[in-house]
Parts: structure tokens; C-alpha cells; sequence
């Protein structure tokens, strides 16, 4: 990714907080040097290994589990707020633009497939997905029910080796023209460009 020092974003906490928010992301691998992306919810665990684990699962139909198995790397692409940015907001001249938060973590990927951990995964996976809902649907797996459910899937975990994270929030334009971003974006009845509005009030000048 390219990634101007200006732009780049180093908080764990602020990359952890991207990627809970924006958690369906991209998982890219290559076979005989062409891409194979899937989209995918994902967990993240800050705090398992040296810089962090990602859980998954993807269908078994997919064949993309069976590169992970010979891979040596995975990337999962995580995209946060993004938003269009007018020159027309800024005081001083300059061009149409971006601003927007992604992370790219890679590492090596694992594939699980015993029963017991991949019941544990969908658990904990449901556990989070499910928390915001007024009554949480918990999985009751038993029967031919269970086996057909974890026979149909493939359970991911990949250690993080490598995390880059890259926040455009307008960091080289002028204070006033920060100010007036948050400001248009904040108005713009978007909710994806007031995401990008809050995040830049978060990082840049939380006294807006």
C-alpha cells in the first residue's frame, strides 16, 4: 500500500477500534500468481500473539481454503469511513479528493477443522455478531443438524505478521481547512460521510 508518512496511522487502538466497526473484510491470496479475494466477517484479536490474530470461516465450496493450506501469506483488507472532499470547503486552493481509513494486516494463515474448534469459533463468532440485537439467537448445534453446519464450512485463523494502516483525513491541509471538511461532511445528511466527519474530529482536533 502506498503509504506517505502524513497518512499513516500507528495507534493499535484506533486500528483495533477500524477494524471491530468495519469488520467484513477482503481476504486476498494468489494462485499461480492471480488474485483470489473473498469477502468475509472477521474477528480480531489484539492480544493473541505478537501483533494480533484474525478468526473467520468460509464455506467449503470456496476454494480458497484449500490455497491457505500451501500459502505462505494472506492479506485481509479492511475498509473504515471514507468520503469525497470538495475543494470548493477549502480556503486555499486545491484539488478534489478522498479522505478515507483502511487496514491491511497480513500473516500466516491456519486452517481449522476439528469439530470442537470450529463449533468454538462459530460460537464466539455469533456471540459477537448477535450482542447489539434485542433478543441474541444463540446456535443450538446437536444432531444431523451439527454435522451438516460444520461439515459445509472451513474454520480460518491467521497470525498477524505485519499491520499498516493508512488514515487520509485531510492531515496536509490547513487547520481551517480541517475545520471546514468536518463541517461539510457533518451537514451532509451521509452517514458514511459523517463517520469520516467523526473520525477526523476524533484524531485532528477533538475540540471541534
Amino acid at each position: 500500500m502506498y503509504l506517505p508518512e502524513q497518512f499513516k496511522e500507528t495507534s493499535p487502538e484506533r486500528i483495533a477500534a477500524i477494524i471491530e466497526s468495519h469488520s467484513f473484510g477482503m481476504l486476498v491470496t494468489t494462485l499461480e500468481g492471480a488474485p483470489f479475494v473473498s469477502h468475509l466477517p472477521f474477528i480480531f484479536d489484539q492480544f493473541a500473539g505478537l501483533k494480533g490474530r484474525l478468526f473467520c470461516h468460509m464455506a467449503r465450496a470456496n476454494p480458497q481454503w484449500q490455497h491457505l493450506s500451501t500459502a505462505g501469506e494472506a492479506l485481509v483488507v479492511f475498509q473504515g469511513p471514507h468520503a469525497y472532499v470538495s475543494p470548493s470547503w477549502y480556503s486555499s486552493p486545491g484539488v478534489p479528493t478522498w479522505n478515507y481509513a483502511v487496514a491491511h494486516l497480513r500473516g500466516k494463515p491456519g486452517i481449522i477443522e476439528s469439530e470442537s474448534e470450529l463449533e468454538s469459533l462459530l460460537e464466539r463468532m455469533t456471540s459477537v455478531y448477535e450482542s447489539n440485537m434485542p433478543n441474541p439467537w444463540v446456535p443450538e448445534l446437536a444432531g444431523g443438524m451439527r454435522a451438516k453446519l460444520l461439515n459445509a464450512i472451513v474454520g480460518i485463523e491467521i497470525e498477524v505478521a505485519d499491520i499498516q494502516a493508512k488514515f487520509k483525513i485531510s492531515q496536509n491541509r490547513p487547520l481551517e481547512d480541517q475545520r471546514s471538511v468536518i463541517e461539510h461532511l457533518a451537514r451532509s445528511g451521509n452517514q458514511v460521510d459523517a463517520a469520516m466527519g467523526n473520525l477526523m474530529k476524533e484524531i485532528l482536533h477533538a475540540d471541534f
